[in-house]
């Protein structure tokens, strides 16, 4: 199904009855990767899924995008879609997203799958430090955009330019502030191999957050399928 919001066709599909559940994918996915999660629940929740702007069927956003543009936007689906206080789900990106909006609205509950909150500042690695300085010399100004290709991550190379600049916007933003004010369940479930998402930043945003708790399970960014029957148990539970 489609839905227009903010000049923008935004992909979504809407199942099941009951409370609502609102799962939201990670950068660079689509709406099949949360689906596995609400498929389980469909017999007693009402599921919906979106496509984030910029991926799966959905618009790319007409300009550079902060997370801000993202929770205003989500805020107008829920809106429109008449979902009252929904559990929200998210998996990386999404749960930043899920942050954001947890923090602005009345939610149920809250569930987050590998979401990167806290900056962590790390020491540069001495490639990028040294291609980091080579761009501050004279006439490398034009060296920018190579650095970013050769360094950058796979999400920034797969993106184009508008997306690209969003996702700098996007990942840069440091949302404790915003966790520390949900006042609702919180359910962390983490990967203890996860390398987008370390586990140390995990256990601070369960320190930082007002109800949550963390697990950790065997497996990578996408424990949360890695582990699908155990996560589906574990959800069950919380609901």
């Amino acid at each position: 199904m489609k839905i227009s919001i903010k000049d923008l066709n935004i992909n979504y599909i809407q199942y099941g009855e009951g409370k609502d559940i609102v799962l939201l994918h990670g950068w660079g996915q689509n709406i099949e990767m949360m689906k596995p999660i609400g498929d389980n629940f469909s017999d007693r929740f009402r599921i919906t899924i979106l496509d984030l702007p910029g991926f799966g069927e959905s618009d790319e956003p007409k300009n550079t995008w902060k997370i801000d543009d993202y929770e205003l936007l989500l805020e107008e689906f829920i809106e429109k879609l008449k979902i009252k206080k929904p559990i929200m789900i998210g998996h990386s990106f999404g749960g930043r997203l899920a942050i954001r909006y947890s923090a602005r609205n009345t939610i149920e509950k809250l569930v987050l799958f590998g979401s990167p909150c806290i900056r962590v500042q790390e020491a540069l690695p001495l490639k990028v430090r040294l291609l980091k300085s080579l761009k501050k010399l004279p006439g490398m100004d034009s060296f920018g955009e190579y650095m970013k290709k050769y360094i950058g991550s796979r999400d920034y190379k797969a993106a184009s330019p508008v997306m690209r600049q969003t996702l700098v916007e996007v990942v840069n933003e440091d949302l404790s502030k915003y966790a520390k004010e949900i006042e609702e369940p919180t359910l962390l479930i983490w990967g203890e191999n996860d390398t987008e998402a370390p586990v140390a930043e995990a256990k601070e945003l369960e320190k930082i957050m007002l109800d949550a708790a963390l697990i950790i399970l065997p497996g990578t960014h996408y424990a949360y399928l890695e582990n699908l029957q155990q996560v589906i148990n574990i959800l069950n539970n919380f609901f």
